[in-house]
Formats: structure tokens, sequence, C-alpha cells
């Protein structure tokens, strides 16, 4: 996923030998919850991880979900871009994309991929005067509930994404953001085809 074991984590925190001993970026470094692996790969953003990581991994905690295996990507409009051409044939950066890349028996989703445009989640948190780690914690979290089943791709879909993730939110201490919204149109997030991605 997204080459996991193969990155060189930039964090601050990691070890100087493997990039990892002590980086917030990485399971085995913060086994939170040894069920579920969470990756972060950061081309930009690097200074927010830790605060998506441990939000995030309180998340699936209340969500519970089959989802053992999260690779999440924090990258720039170029590279947001670049996937959403690939992947869905539309021009421009979009907020965050979502693969499936694996599934159990069920059909549930037991492994996938978050991809979050970091220069997207800036110019909406000035827009809407919120923190840009939060506007990643949303992305990041709506990406997640995606592979967990959830769809906005339906009025009735939307509303019930999105009063979940308000849901979410509130009990991580955030507080809701769609439902303090006067106006809820914002964009549909994109999910992407089923198949590996490769982040780089």
């Amino acid at each position: 996923m997204g080459g996991m074991g193969m990155y060189s984590c930039p964090c601050p925190a990691a070890s100087k030998d493997t990039g990892m001993s002590t980086c917030p970026c990485h399971p085995k470094a913060r086994p939170d919850d040894p069920s579920f692996d969470l990756e972060i790969s950061p081309q930009v953003g690097a200074q927010y991880i830790a605060f998506v990581r441990s939000h995030l991994l309180q998340a699936h905690a209340i969500l519970r979900p089959a989802l053992q295996h999260l690779s999440l990507a924090f990258v720039n409009d170029a590279k947001m871009s670049q996937l959403h051409q690939e992947f869905l044939n539309i021009p421009g950066p979009t907020d965050v994309l979502t693969f499936e890349l694996d599934h159990d028996k069920k059909g549930r989703v037991t492994a996938g991929e978050v991809v979050v445009c970091v220069p997207e989640a800036r110019r909406q948190a000035k827009q809407r005067g919120s923190a840009i780690e939060k506007e990643l914690l949303l992305y990041a979290l709506h990406g997640m509930l995606h592979l967990c089943g959830f769809d906005d791709r339906t009025a009735s879909g939307y509303h019930r994404m999105h009063h979940k993730e308000d849901q979410i939110l509130t009990r991580l201490g955030i507080g809701p953001v769609f439902a303090a919204d006067a106006q809820p149109a914002r964009r549909p997030r994109r999910r992407a085809p089923s198949g590996k991605i490769k982040v780089k």
C-alpha cells in the first residue's frame, strides 16, 4: 500500500537509522491498536501527521470496521491533479481520493489507501476560518468512511455520511462541521476505482 516499508519518512521525530523508530507516522513505532495498521506518507504537511494520526486512530476505534490496513498520503496540488486525471479523468486537484485495496469474504474493505491534498485543505481552511489540521482530519476521516461502506453519491447517502462525520468529530472533541455550515454545498469527495496506487 502506497510503498509501505519503502518510504523514508522526513518527520523530525524519525530515527536517523530507520526513519521509523520513534516516528508518529508509522504504526510500528506507536502500536495504539495492534489490529489496525495506519501508515501516513507525507509528500508535504509532515507537521500535521501527529494530530491526524491520533484522531484517526480514535475514529477507527469508534467505528470498529473491518478495515485493518490504511495508507494515508499527504500530497501537493500537482500529485493530486495527476491522480485525479489518471483515475477519474477529471483535470485539476480535488480534496481527497479513496482507493479500495483488499476485501474480506463478505466484501468488506480490509485495506485501503486515502490520498488528501494539503494545499486544498489549506485553501478550504482559510475560507472556512478553521485550522488546516482539522480540515486534513476531515478529509482523512471522509476517506476512511468510504472504506467502511459509506457513500455520498446520493442525497440520502450524502446526509448519512456527513452526519456520521459530525458524530465522530464531535466525539473526538473537534465539533461538527457540516451541521454548522449554513450552506452544505461542498463538492462531493471522489471515490476512485478499486486498485493499488503508488504515491511518491
